[in-house]
């Protein structure tokens, strides 16, 4: 067999795309050929660097957003429902600290970034701990080192790497193969991105059968 091709998914969790790109790629990474690798960052340092804005920052985005997202809900099987003070989560209390979280948790006990961020999507993060199957002390030694220097330089460093594959938002996907990297932003590149690893896109659930009887 050759060797497994590295997607990087940078992601942050108050990205709703983001979460339907996770569960994507989770759903393929025993199916396809590859390694994939979790790589928490910070989306509001992302958009100032880059001058971007979030979509619910724009009238006309902000509407098509939420159609699309119950459009995506549906085809994904993800359970993205937008909270009501969707300005306030996204604007006033933000993602710092709930990234720096999964950080301190990820850089100790990497075992449960998976659960861990696929939980953020619904929960804040001190009740997210406890239901991603972190025990008291993980949880009690990941919440007391989220202002440590060392978990915000490691976020600002995963920051840095998806600026320097280009990133402008969340997700963006980098595909390591062989000595070329390919960078795909956005939850609806799967089947590109299968295409240039040379792997089968099966649609979002490809545990599903599509066969008729």
């Amino acid at each position: 067999m050759t060797r497994p091709v590295l997607i990087e998914l940078f992601y942050d969790v108050i990205s709703p795309y983001s979460w339907i790109a996770f569960e994507t790629l989770c759903r393929y990474k025993t199916r396809w050929n590859v390694t994939l690798s979790l790589k928490p960052f910070f989306l509001g340092g992302i958009m100032k660097e880059t001058g971007n804005h979030p979509p619910a920052m724009v009238p006309n985005k902000a509407s098509y957003m939420i159609a699309d997202l119950s459009r995506l809900r549906e085809f994904y099987k993800v359970p993205i429902y937008l909270p009501e003070d969707i300005f306030d989560v996204m604007f006033k209390k933000g993602s710092l600290s709930a990234q720096r979280f999964l950080t301190a948790v990820d850089m100790k006990n990497p075992e449960f970034t998976e659960n861990l961020s696929r939980v953020l999507w619904t929960r804040v993060f001190q009740m997210a701990g406890k239901e991603a199957g972190l025990t008291n002390g993980i949880l009690r030694d990941s919440l007391a080192r989220i202002a440590a220097q060392e978990t915000k330089d490691r976020l600002t460093e995963f920051t840095k790497k998806a600026l320097q594959h280009g990133a402008f938002g969340a997700p963006t996907i980098v595909a390591h193969i062989r000595e070329k990297t390919e960078v795909f932003f956005g939850c609806d590149r799967m089947e590109p991105l299968a295409h240039v690893i040379g792997e089968k896109w099966e649609g979002p659930h490809p545990n599903v059968s599509t066969c008729k009887s």
